[in-house]
């Protein structure tokens, strides 16, 4: 034999003779040691099970009683209170651009200059015709004033003195015609200078300086421009809540707040100057409109808006967190803080505004709920409540877990091995 193996034979026999020596110190058999581990394992295991049955940490709030508002939410467009088409009353070559395009202009305020030479030129033609026959018309007047009195001593026929009389007539007409024709001219005179006709914010600009323009309708405007303070928002509302808005309408609380987008803060607040005659047949609904001051022009006309209509405010309404609401199978209900226990209560939600949700019936503004309910609450099932904020903990003293020692349990460990939900919290509702 090899010395490799003898040397590992000897040792092979002492270890196993150490062996059986620790087993016989030890007062057992070989066999013995697993089954203690095995026993003492399942031992731990069921304690621990005893002490998972402890009640379950959770958050409660009490209802409040507080103002909420009846609101009805829409969307609707921004629209311009008032918007003018600058266009040019007469022919001509434009000659200047008197803003920058998107300016604040004011009424009354000069926007284009055409070549007024052309329409300069007609007022001075006027003004020289009507000088002319002034003075035609002097003069016949002064012949008719010496043949009156020769005519009445019948110095001269009754006819020569009609054929003056009738010259001084037509003189005198035809002075009157040239003082319109130089009032019509000095009017084209003054459009060669455009003007703003309203208070506004102004548009792009479609023709610049050195184009020929042409007045009338025909072709497009030279610029627009949209009264933004105030300025309108038209609302789309089913009609079914037409009675609402006509109940409330004048009221003190009637509002509409304005948002850029859906449970966007508000910013802007109108008045309803408007409710349309006629419910659109098609899609169901009414158009309202609400009339806006604008002082910073936050609402610009084409936008899209998400609008909330208050009609009044609820001084005392029940009102609960949104997290404390739950579905169910015969409605929404909550969870009731009693004796230490959650108990199921159906509640009707009348409205929700934000996170907060209004409680129509089913709670009185006195109770406690429980709120981000865990899902292994079930109807009955012992509670330890913390407060809102999570800092203290209230358990009920006779819903601690013991076990068969009496001692209590529930600790965070004994938490996460707890026995689990025997069904979901929604199935509880009957």
């Amino acid at each position: 034999m090899k010395p490799f193996w003898k040397i590992f034979l000897v040792i092979f026999v002492l270890a196993g003779g150490g062996f059986y020596w620790w087993t016989k110190q030890a007062g057992g058999k070989p066999g013995e040691t697993a089954g203690a581990a095995k026993g003492d394992a399942k031992a731990e295991g069921k304690a621990a099970g005893k002490r998972g049955s402890g009640p379950i940490s959770v958050t409660a709030v009490k209802v409040e009683r507080a103002p909420m508002p009846v609101v009805i939410d829409a969307v609707g467009t921004v629209e311009s209170e008032h918007s003018v088409a600058v266009r040019p009353q007469v022919n001509g070559v434009l000659d200047a651009v008197l803003f920058k395009e998107g300016d604040r202009v004011k009424q009354g305020q000069a926007l284009f200059r055409l070549d007024a030479r052309p329409m300069q030129a007609a007022v001075d033609q006027a003004r020289a015709a009507l000088a002319r026959d002034q003075a035609q018309y002097v003069q016949a007047q002064a012949q008719e004033a010496r043949l009156r009195p020769l005519m009445e001593k019948d110095y001269v026929t009754r006819q020569e003195y009609d054929v003056a009389a009738t010259q001084a007539k037509a003189l005198e007409s035809t002075v009157n015609a040239n003082k319109a024709a130089l009032e019509q001219a000095q009017l084209l005179f003054s459009y060669a200078n455009i003007i703003s006709p309203i208070s506004g914010r102004s548009g792009s600009l479609s023709v610049r300086s050195g184009n020929l323009v042409t007045g009338g309708t025909g072709g497009a405007p030279l610029v627009v421009v949209n009264s933004t303070q105030p300025i309108l928002v038209s609302l789309s509302v089913p009609q079914r809540y037409l009675d609402d808005v006509r109940k409330y309408w004048g009221t003190a609380d009637l509002r509409v707040d304005i948002s850029p987008n859906p449970g966007a803060p508000a910013v802007a607040t109108g008045q309803l100057v408007f409710i349309d005659n006629t419910v659109n047949s098609t899609t169901g609904t009414i158009t309202l409109k609400a009339r806006v001051k604008n002082e910073k022009e936050e609402l610009w006309p084409g936008q899209f808006i998400a609008a909330r209509i208050v009609l009044k405010v609820d001084k005392d309404a029940v009102v609960l967190p949104e997290a404390a609401v739950l579905p169910g199978q015969s409605g929404t209900f909550v969870y009731l803080v009693k004796d230490g226990r959650a108990k199921v209560h159906p509640v009707t939600v009348d409205r929700q505004i934000g996170e907060r949700v209004v409680i129509s019936s089913g709670l009185k503004g006195d109770e406690e709920v429980l709120i981000n309910v865990p899902p292994s609450i079930t109807d009955g099932s012992q509670i330890a409540v913390r407060g809102a904020g999570g800092d203290k903990e209230k358990a009920d003293p006779a819903g601690e877990g013991k076990d068969k020692d009496g001692k209590k349990g529930g600790g965070k460990g004994d938490k996460a091995k707890g026995a689990p939900a025997k069904d979901d919290a929604s199935k509880e509702v009957k």
